[in-house]
């Protein structure tokens, strides 16, 4: 990854580096910070793209700066033309063509990027400071106010957090300028509903996601793959496979006497040919890895917090045992193609809606704790099934063709690829489990437990009580929340609520995220 902060008014030094020292391990590789006269930009570096010294940021462009914790598909092409326009270029880095764009386009030049990004410029011009942010929110970026009023922003709530009032995500897909958020660029509006046939549209499924999977390979530091054995992750490694001339290495983890994933990754590292390592977590790991994981997470939501355990102890076994720098992953397929629970939707266009809100808050549960995970343990996450061009073609299908009318979630997803050799029917077709229980159906259950073992009834009660937003309403929530204040106090609002099912649809009103409480959960996870 790498890590941004800029305090964009009069600050002491002392102050900014007491925050931006939290996420150095988002970059250990170099740090820089620069006085723009104005304020402050600071950079820790992850070497990824552009590995010379020449490629460290801040980024200076006669007076004007630019920090960005980005990936930027395609720059080459971009680049080659701003040379013509009479730029130079001093690194292989993607983002040294921020500040010639910006220079060349102004704010137009955040909706031409196909990119996974967050960056912050100081216009030596103007003396402003401009912000922006994917349209998914793929790379992480949180905003304040100090008590002066000054404006701050930063990759991770953890830098702002003692410094500004109230912590708050930026926005995806828009920009910052003159006191005011703008979007570019909104992933879940449909402008013209696509009606391509069944064949056709997953024909361009099939193509648009090898396309995302391929631009996601290119990278001077070593690429590896999570693979948990379900359809998502499972498609990204086969992709990839067929792509690389060498065995790709892809990496599982589950419980030692439940892991369901761990067969099933076994089984699609082995048809893809895959150079597969497995690590087992105890219930002891689980539990001691808690509150590290909710710091480095910066939530209390429960669906997170569970899923992230499992990821959290599997990336730091690679970051501290492989030369791996970079990690493709399977988030965002649920948001788009749906769930277990979307099973229940009433119509297609509840289907819709309900896809339209898991876009748009996605950034604060799955996305953020892809990011979390692997930025932590000093690697980068790149999300195939996040690529813009073929999110936007999944959001714009009808929604008739998307919902399970088929006896099968995700069909098109699965029809797109069957009978193409990329997986065995047994991964192809396979229900899904949830990753947090497909490590291992104990895990969930060890942490209910220990959460009961926290609190009378009484206790429970009267804790659950303190809380406005997002009201805990079981003990281990209330764990998770009492946790989180400790951290982050008084910022519960930095996530919009619970990640739950729908409770409004007919067999959705479940007390617990997983899967497992759902009726239709049949053989999810055997």
């Amino acid at each position: 990854m790498c890590s941004i902060m800029g305090y964009c008014g009069s600050a002491i030094l002392d102050t900014f580096q007491k925050g931006f020292h939290r996420t150095v391990s988002r970059g250990p590789d170099d740090s820089r910070i620069v006085n723009t006269g104005k304020g402050f930009l600071g950079f820790h570096r992850l070497s990824i793209m552009g590995l010379t010294p020449q490629g460290m940021q801040p980024f200076e462009l006669d007076g004007s700066y630019v920090v960005c914790n980005g990936e930027i598909y395609g720059f080459e092409k971009q680049r080659e033309a701003l040379k013509q326009k009479g730029y130079t270029f001093q690194s292989g880095s993607d983002c040294e063509i921020l500040l010639p764009m910006y220079r060349e386009y102004g704010v137009e030049m955040f909706g031409m990027l196909d990119a996974e990004f967050a960056c912050i410029f100081y216009d030596g011009t103007t003396q402003e400071y401009v912000a922006a942010r994917d349209p998914i929110g793929i790379r992480p970026l949180y905003f304040g106010y100090d008590p002066a009023g000054t404006l701050l922003f930063a990759s991770e709530a953890k830098n702002l957090v003692g410094l500004v009032d109230n912590i708050m995500p930026f926005p995806p897909g828009h920009y910052y300028k003159k006191g005011k958020f703008h979007c570019y660029c909104d992933m879940t509006k449909v402008e013209t509903v696509c009606h391509d046939d069944l064949e056709t549209a997953c024909t361009t499924i099939r193509k648009k996601l090898i396309a995302g999977v391929e631009k996601r390979l290119v990278a001077d530091a070593k690429v590896g793959f999570l693979l948990s054995g379900g359809l998502d992750s499972s498609l990204v490694c086969a992709i990839a496979a067929r792509k690389s001339n060498v065995p790709i290495r892809t990496f599982a983890i589950g419980m030692s006497e439940d892991a369901i994933d761990l067969k099933y990754a076994r089984q699609a590292a082995d048809y893809i040919g895959s150079d597969h390592r497995e690590f087992y977590m105890t219930p002891e790991d689980v539990v001691s890895s808690l509150k590290d994981v909710i710091y480095l997470l910066g939530t209390y939501d429960i669906t997170t917090i569970r899923a992230s355990i499992g990821m959290y102890l599997l990336c730091k076994a690679i970051h501290e045992q492989t030369d791996i720098r970079v990690l493709l992953t399977g988030e965002i397929s649920d948001e788009l193609f749906g769930y277990k629970y979307t099973d229940f939707a009433p119509s297609a266009a509840a289907f819709q809606e309900e896809a339209q809100k898991r876009i748009r808050e996605i950034h604060m549960y799955d996305v953020l704790r892809a990011d979390r995970c692997i930025s932590v343990n000093a690697l980068e996450a790149r999300v195939p099934f996040g690529d813009l061009d073929f999110a936007a073609y999944v959001m714009a299908l009808d929604p008739d063709q998307k919902i399970n009318k088929y006896g099968k979630g995700k069909y098109l997803l699965r029809h797109a690829f069957e009978g193409k050799g990329y997986l065995p029917d047994e991964i192809l077709w396979r229900e899904k489990a949830a990753f947090s229980d497909a490590v291992g159906h104990s895990m969930v259950d060890y942490l209910k437990e220990y959460a009961k073992g926290q609190y009378t009834e009484e206790a429970f009660a009267e804790g659950c009580k303190k809380y406005a937003h997002a009201r805990p309403f079981t003990r281990e929530s209330l764990l998770y929340r009492e946790i989180f204040e400790t951290y982050y106090p008084g910022q519960a609002q930095m996530v919009a609520g619970f990640w739950m099912p729908n409770k409004a649809w007919e067999g959705c009103d479940v007390d617990d995220p997983s899967a497992r409480a759902l009726p239709n959960y049949g053989d999810s996870g055997k």
